[in-house]
């Protein structure tokens, strides 16, 4: 029987895994390592595991951390071999494969991660790792782990419209979806038992400022000589806010401002202000260009490999070149059961509606041309973009990010579930294991 144990995941981890697929006990075999989980049809040796806890064990030694005990972290580490390895196995069924150019990809941005050179970061990393043939299996398992998460989570989370609509109207979603301003302000601060004829003063000599700035004045150099605020010193100099983040009277200025204005007088509590927007990220109007496409999807499985769904999406290609309907072929053989009904119809694109491997191709590709067969993190496809159109986005880019953000809470505590389930429907056998 599976023993439960708890599961534990440390950023990039890298895999050390033997497939052991149709294993059998014979007389013949000569055992040259020894089980310590079986794992549907595979199994976890345990020079794996000693393999991990060594780095394990490395990894809490340099961080400074007190480790738990060693049958404790054995437990938890062993959990973590069999979690993976279940999700390979999906992984493998699934058909997904990683290229030898994703791999490269992987080791180019780690390096750019690291500000290295990739020569450099190379040199660094077999330090730890002299066989880079045993490092790139490891990270093309790790991309392996990574891809089938991605895909097997995100499909679980739906956001509706509602929900959208009350994380933006929500204090927290106008914060995450304020656009970004950089400001500077000039105060002329008013006395608390000021009477109506030193208001008067003091707005004549806000207003006074305003036009000297209008005029050509330096901004900066005034606010220094006048302003009662603290950054007085610094120009008036406010930096990067999010809109959200300001006072009710300052947005309702800045909102319907240009870049390089400066604000009439507003009146606040503290006396008079001038605000000058430097800059602004976010919130305006966004003219996009759309795409409307149509595509074929179809996945490797245990039937047909990579070369052969190649072929075949090649072929189907080939007969829409020659006239064959596009959304006929699509109804008949595509994978994507969102699309195939409607003979492989998108619709109209919105940024970041599709993965980047996608839009790559749909962003480039000349208008009703069908490409070339081409893999993303779902499979591979042929696709035809049949018209582009520009469209103010503003709209819309402000509910996918606010989705996105949504997405993203409820990712982790999705893929904490979906990891229980996979590990509850495998055959899972913990063996004895030692201490080494």
């Amino acid at each position: 029987m599976a023993m439960a144990v708890k599961t534990v995941f440390n950023g990039f981890f890298f895999l050390s895994l033997i497939f052991l697929n149709n294993f059998s006990a014979s007389s013949d075999i000569t055992v040259l390592d020894k089980i310590v989980a079986i794992v549907d049809k595979d199994a976890v040796l345990q020079s794996e595991l000693d393999q991990r806890m060594k780095r394990i064990y490395s990894q809490i030694t340099q961080s400074g951390t007190q480790a738990p005990s060693f049958e404790i972290l054995q437990r938890q580490v062993l959990e973590q071999l069999i979690s993976e390895r279940i999700q390979l196995n999906i992984g493998f069924n699934a058909g997904v494969r990683i290229t030898d150019s994703e791999i490269n990809e992987a080791f180019n941005r780690l390096a750019a991660n690291a500000n290295l050179a990739l020569p450099d970061y190379l040199k660094l990393i077999k330090v730890q790792q002299p066989n880079i043939e045993i490092l790139r299996e490891q990270i093309r398992r790790e991309i392996v782990v990574a891809r089938v998460q991605q895909n097997q989570v995100m499909r679980r989370i739906r956001i509706s419209e509602r929900e959208l609509d009350n994380f933006l109207e929500s204090e927290d979603g106008r914060f995450m979806t304020s656009p970004d301003v950089f400001i500077g302000q000039i105060l002329l601060g008013v006395p608390s038992k000021s009477d109506e004829k030193q208001l008067s003063n003091i707005y004549t000599q806000a207003k006074n400022l305003h036009e000297r700035v209008v005029q050509g004045e330096d901004f900066k150099n005034l606010a220094i000589s006048f302003s009662d605020d603290q950054t007085a010193l610094e120009g008036g100099n406010i930096g990067w806010r999010k809109l959200a983040q300001l006072p009710s009277i300052f947005i309702e200025a800045i909102r319907d401002m240009q870049v390089g204005e400066t604000s009439v007088p507003i009146k606040s509590n503290a006396g008079y202000h001038l605000i000058k927007l430097y800059d602004r990220r976010g919130g305006d109007k966004k003219l996009i260009e759309q795409h409307f496409a149509r595509h074929i999807l179809m996945t490797p499985n245990q039937i047909r490999n990579e070369k052969s769904t190649i072929n075949f999406l090649s072929k189907l290609r080939q007969q829409i070149i020659d006239g064959a309907d596009f959304g006929i072929l699509a109804k008949q053989n595509s994978e994507d059961s969102g699309s195939s009904l409607s003979g492989g119809e998108l619709g109209w694109s919105a940024p970041g509606l599709f993965v980047p491997e996608f839009e790559q191709v749909m962003y480039t590709i000349p208008v009703n041309k069908v490409s070339e067969p081409f893999q993303s993190p779902f499979g591979w496809h042929i696709l035809q973009v049949t018209a582009r159109r520009k469209q103010d986005f503003s709209y819309e880019i402000l509910r996918n990010k606010a989705e996105n953000i949504l997405s993203q809470r409820k990712y982790e505590q999705e893929l904490r579930v979906w990891l229980q389930e996979i590990r509850d429907e495998a055959f899972i056998e913990i063996k004895t294991f030692t201490k080494t």
